[in-house]
C-alpha cells in the first residue's frame, strides 16, 4: 500500500457524516484513524464553513451534509463549479443518501 491517500482528513469526515447522520465522533475517528479530538475540530469546522449543519437530538448530535455548497479545490474551478454533492456522489452515489453500512476502517 502506498504511504499516501487521496482524500483528506476533512473530505473522509465528510463522507462518514453524509453516509450515517448520526455518528459518533467517536466513530468518526475510528474510521478516519484521528483522535476523536481532530474529529470534533474537523466536524466544528465544517459546519462554522456551513458544509454540515448539526443538531442536537436527545443526547446525540445528527449531521446534515449542505450538499449544494462549493467544492473549493483549483481544479474544480477551472470549469463549472463543482458542488461538494458532486463529491459525494462520485463517492458515496445519491449524494451519499446509500443505505447505512460501515465504511470501511482504515488499517494502518
Amino acid at each position: 500500500m502506498p504511504e499516501y491517500e487521496f482524500l483528506t482528513n476533512h473530505a473522509q469526515v465528510l463522507l462518514c457524516v453524509a453516509h450515517d447522520p448520526g455518528i459518533r465522533l467517536r466513530d468518526i475517528a475510528e474510521t478516519v484513524g484521528i483522535t476523536e479530538r481532530s474529529a470534533h475540530r474537523i466536524v466544528t469546522e465544517l459546519v462554522e464553513d456551513g458544509y454540515v449543519a448539526r443538531e442536537r437530538v436527545g443526547r446525540r448530535n445528527v449531521y446534515t451534509v449542505k450538499p449544494e455548497r462549493p467544492l473549493h479545490h483549483p481544479l474544480a474551478q477551472e470549469t463549472e463549479q463543482r458542488k461538494i454533492g458532486d463529491l459525494l456522489d462520485v463517492l458515496l452515489g445519491d449524494n451519499g443518501r446509500t443505505p447505512r453500512r460501515r465504511l470501511p476502517q482504515r488499517t494502518s
